[in-house]
C-alpha cells in the first residue's frame, strides 16, 4: 500500500507552496519585487498492467492498462515578471522601469548585479547609489552644487548648476535585459546575477525597440495581488489537510489489516 508515501510527498509538495506564497505576501510592498509560483510534476508510475501489451495470443491488446501513481514532486519556483503599478515618490533619485530592464549595480567585489528597484540616493562622492551604497552602472556622478536634477525616459541625465539656466547632460542610465529573465539568480536586496539559465545581459538606452524607458520620480511595486496570494495559501492548506487525512485513513486500514483474526 502506497499511500502513505504518496500523500507524504503532497505534504512536502504543499509546504513549500505555502513557503511561496508566505515570500510574495512577505515582500507586498518590497520595491519592484516579483511574485513566484510553485510548479510540480507527477512522480513516476508504478505499471502493474502496462497499457498496450497484448492480452492474448489472439492478438488483443490492453486498453488502458493499470498505471498507479507514486505521488508528486516540485518542478520548479517559477518568477512571474509582469509589471508592477508606478507609484509617484516625488523624490527625484527614485527612478521607475516602464517596461522590460534591469538596472546594472556594481557589487563591492566588482560584480555586476541587476535589479528592478530604483530608489537610488546618493553618496559623499555624488555617486548614484543603491541603499546599500553600491554604484549604479554606468556611473553617474551628480556635482557639487547641483541645484536640480532631471532624467528623461530615455536615460539622459541633465544637472542644472547655481548661476546656470541650461541643463548639462551628466551621464546616461542603461538598461539590460536578458534571453530568459526568469532565469536570474536572486541573491536579496532585490537584486539578480546573471546565470546559464538566463543567458547573457544585453545592454542598450531606455526607450530602443525591447527596451523598458525610466520614470523618475516613481518606484515600481511588487506585483503582488493580496487577494489572489491568500486565496493560493487557503487552496495549499486545503491540500496539505487532505492529504494528511489519507495518511491517517491509510494507517486506520493498516491497522484493520494487522487485526484480522
Amino acid at each position: 500500500m502506497k499511500a502513505l508515501s504518496t500523500a507524504a510527498t503532497g505534504m512536502l509538495a504543499q509546504q513549500l507552496n505555502i513557503d511561496v506564497v508566505s515570500n510574495n505576501i512577505a515582500n507586498l510592498n518590497t520595491t519592484g519585487f516579483k511574485r513566484q509560483r510553485a510548479e510540480f510534476q507527477d512522480l513516476l508510475y508504478q505499471n502493474i498492467e502496462r497499457v498496450g501489451a497484448n492480452s492474448s495470443n489472439a492478438g488483443t491488446v490492453v486498453p488502458s492498462g493499470i498505471q498507479v501513481g507514486v505521488g508528486v514532486r516540485t518542478a520548479g519556483v517559477y518568477r512571474i515578471t509582469d509589471q508592477g503599478a508606478l507609484q509617484n515618490t516625488g523624490n527625484i533619485y527614485d527612478i521607475a522601469i516602464n517596461g522590460k530592464g534591469f538596472f546594472q549595480i556594481q557589487l563591492p567585489d566588482n560584480t555586476e548585479s541587476y535589479t528592478r528597484a530604483g530608489s537610488f540616493q546618493i553618496d559623499n562622492q555624488g555617486r548614484l547609489v543603491t541603499p546599500q551604497g553600491y554604484p549604479v552602472q554606468p556611473g553617474i556622478n551628480i556635482p557639487q552644487g547641483a541645484v536640480d536634477v532631471t532624467i528623461n525616459e530615455q536615460g539622459e541625465v541633465f544637472a542644472i548648476q547655481d548661476g546656470q539656466v541650461a541643463p548639462t547632460q551628466i551621464g546616461q542610465l542603461d538598461l539590460a535585459i536578458f534571453p530568459n529573465e526568469v532565469g536570474l539568480e536572486a541573491i536579496g536586496n532585490n537584486m539578480f546575477l546573471e546565470s546559464q539559465a538566463s543567458g547573457a545581459p544585453i545592454i542598450s538606452n531606455p526607450g530602443e525597440i525591447g527596451y523598458g524607458t525610466v520614470v523618475q520620480g516613481f518606484l515600481e511595486n511588487a506585483n503582488v495581488n493580496a487577494v489572489n496570494e491568500i486565496t493560493a495559501m487557503i487552496s495549499a492548506q486545503r491540500a496539505y489537510e487532505l492529504n494528511s487525512k489519507v495518511i491517517q485513513t491509510a494507517d486506520e486500514m493498516l491497522s484493520a489489516a494487522n487485526n484480522l483474526r
